[in-house]
């Protein structure tokens, strides 16, 4: 089970309160990813479809940002495996809205 934090107005236009829970493809069929995670995400929450990521190239939106285990994981590749605590279940997979300007 993946817990993923999501930022406050992402979690009201999903209808969520707090940490989601994900069932996210085990080992068995390969590494848990950042891809398989929004996969997941989007198939459950389909109002969030292109808010995370852009629907057409797959590429994380400019201002969102991905965390986990105190890592910034932002500009890894979307197939690298997921921290084992996160794929765990003992730590969230982080979901921020960056903010820009000064």
């Amino acid at each position: 089970m993946i817990r993923v934090v999501l930022p406050a107005h992402l979690k009201t236009l999903a209808h969520v309160h707090g940490e989601v829970r994900l069932e996210v493809t085990g080992p068995e069929h390969g590494p848990v990813t950042q891809r398989g995670v929004l996969d997941a995400l989007e198939a459950r929450y389909p109002m969030l479809l292109g808010t995370i990521r852009d629907r057409h190239s797959g590429k994380r939106r400019a201002f969102v940002r991905f965390y986990a285990c105190e890592q910034d994981l932002s500009n890894s590749s979307p197939d690298t495996p997921l921290p084992e605590r996160v794929v765990a279940g003992e730590e969230p997979f982080i979901i921020l809205g960056a903010m820009a300007g000064g």
